[in-house]
């Protein structure tokens, strides 16, 4: 019996990296030094761009939203999902990003499917600014199914120590100012799938959506490197809330400091049609609704009153529909 006997097909997967090293090198800039297939990936620090920088990593995944990619066979968009839920990550914490590096397991190589998985991952780091050094991907057969895969992403990006954003400077009066998402993101999809799934198809066309339950469930998560990026510039921003598995209130709680609250207006924005069906569909408690969805709130930027104005301009000169949605108290 062969390793290919035993359902790891080493010659395809060899085949398949020589087929996506085109794409990769299109993310590289001047500061990359290999290519993909050493044992690391090489990268030179611009340090001239910094006075004391601070390195800030992150790992993530794309969770079982990657269901509705099988179940469709569009695989794009999870590797753009993958890169920029791990850019804003790290942009709650002031930085911008350098690098990435990918994690793909799966049951059986099909050459098509690993493509647009890395024709998403290129694009988005490509938006980003991020260059896509290196990754592993794994055949195990027996652990995944041959249509099954999962994947993670690792991300290296850099802040000036002076800017850091930890939420340390927050303080009582500072106000809460929100960014839409484009849809669910990257999170509750267990419970999206199980409540949509039992009344409708994935290629039914849903009037209250105005698209297809598939074309809504793979919404891309939305980087916010670029309106963010141009605030930073202008203000100091105190606290930076990236709205994932949690929801608003969890995720919130975890850059405020423990004597303040926030004082929420849950009326500031307009809820995204998604969460409404949802809610109705699967009689979802409120509870359970806040802590599972971003519920149309993607990131939340915590600033002093005296610069709220700024911020606002800013952010809708970038295209985005900022709103005031509470204050720290």
């Amino acid at each position: 019996m062969t390793y290919k006997d035993a359902g790891v097909d080493i010659a395809a997967g060899n085949s398949t990296k020589d087929q996506i090293k085109k794409m990769v090198r299109k993310t590289y800039n001047a500061n990359v030094l290999s290519e993909i297939g050493l044992f690391g990936g090489f990268y030179r620090f611009p340090k001239s761009k910094y006075k004391d920088p601070v390195l800030v990593s992150s790992a993530d995944g794309v969770g079982t939203k990657l269901k509705i990619a099988v179940m469709t066979g569009q695989h794009d968009t999870v590797g753009e999902d993958l890169v920029n839920h791990c850019v804003n990550d790290i942009l709650a914490c002031g930085a911008k990003p350098l690098f990435f590096l990918d994690y793909l397991g799966l049951g059986k190589v099909h050459p098509d499917v690993i493509r647009n998985i890395i024709i998403g991952l290129t694009r988005g780091c490509k938006n980003n600014g991020c260059a896509l050094i290196g990754g592993e991907t794994a055949q195990m057969p027996g652990f995944y199914a041959d249509d099954e895969y999962d994947m993670a992403g690792t991300i290296i990006g850099a802040v000036e120590r002076k800017n850091m954003i930890n939420g340390r400077t927050i303080r009582k009066g500072d106000i809460m100012i929100g960014l839409y998402s484009s849809g669910l993101h990257t999170n509750g999809y267990s419970l999206a799938r199980k409540v949509l799934l039992e009344t409708y198809k994935l290629e039914q066309y849903v009037e209250e959506l105005g698209c297809t339950v598939a074309e809504e469930l793979l919404k891309t998560h939305k980087s916010y490197l670029k309106p963010v990026s141009a605030v930073m510039d202008k203000i100091q921003i105190k606290g930076i809330s990236h709205i994932t598995g949690g929801g608003i209130v969890e995720n919130t709680e975890r850059i405020i400091p423990k004597k303040l609250k926030m004082h929420i207006d849950w009326s500031a924005w307009q809820e995204l049609p998604i969460f409404g069906l949802i809610r109705r569909l699967g009689n979802v408690p409120h509870d359970d609704m806040v802590r599972t969805f971003n519920l149309g709130v993607g990131m939340i930027l915590i600033v002093s009153p005296k610069d709220v104005t700024k911020t606002m301009q800013t952010l809708k000169s970038k295209k985005e529909k900022p709103f005031v949605m509470g204050e720290i108290g």
